[in-house]
């Protein structure tokens, strides 16, 4: 299922997920990092959604509060709220 969601407080700008059977298949995003963000999403391939929840949530990025990662989890977390 393609899925998605607008970061808010970082510098990318878009997370367009591919993810299927509680799994990340896939992670594209528009803006921020382009190398560190590319790496991440190889990285969540064939991972769990809860496992990168799990690993993602409370980084943060120059005391913003939040980061491409923490907003990642965000993401994937409001994708399972959605579908239970």
């Amino acid at each position: 299922m393609k899925y998605e969601y607008q970061p808010h407080g970082v510098c990318s700008r878009l997370f367009t997920f591919d993810l299927a059977d509680g799994k990340i298949n896939d992670l594209q995003v528009l803006g921020g990092c382009n190398g560190n963000l590319k790496g991440i999403a190889s990285l969540l391939k064939g991972m769990p959604i809860a496992e990168a929840i799990e690993r993602l949530s409370g980084i943060n990025c120059n005391n913003k509060g939040t980061s491409c990662p923490d907003q990642i989890a965000k993401a994937l977390a409001a994708y399972q709220a959605q579908e239970h």
